[in-house]
């Protein structure tokens, strides 16, 4: 269980994840082998998975984003696996999700333009094995992107 340092730690390294292990002890107020400590435990323990660079593909000429509601055809055992060891695979997929219900997946498709998303679709999300329904919704812009839990 975390308890109150762990979060202090988790808060700054949220807001700045490319603070070092000195300036989190100066801003949490423990020394250095506390914070090294605290760190390789959560990490062990599965609390922090990794870091990872956000990179704003707008800025690299990725326009468009959309969204694709799909719904499988579950009539083979293996259709769920199939369907997303191929999505995997297409580069332009940037998420995939799971659900329950009506929608099986959703996937984040990402192009520099309308023409490309269209060869996308075409060439590579309508040739995912067991498709049932793919409904398709652009994104027009996003609110709210934030992944920091309110520690």
């Amino acid at each position: 269980m975390l308890d109150a340092d762990d979060r202090r730690i988790l808060r700054h390294l949220q807001a700045d994840p490319t603070q070092g292990v000195p300036e989190l002890a100066t801003l949490t107020g423990l020394t250095a082998a506390r914070v090294t400590r605290r760190l390789d435990k959560m990490r062990d323990g599965g609390v922090i998975l990794g870091q990872q660079a956000v990179i704003n593909w707008r800025a690299l000429g990725y326009a468009v984003e959309v969204s694709l509601r799909i719904t499988l055809d579950k009539t083979q055992a293996r259709a769920f696996d199939d369907f997303l060891q191929a999505a995997r695979a297409v580069p332009e997929v940037v998420e995939i999700q799971t659900f329950l219900g009506r929608v099986d997946v959703r996937l984040s498709v990402i192009a520099k333009d309308l023409d490309d998303y269209q060869r996308i679709y075409r060439d590579q999300v309508m040739e995912l094995p067991h498709l049932a329904e793919v409904e398709a919704l652009m994104t027009v812009a996003t609110v709210k992107a934030d992944e920091a839990l309110p520690l």
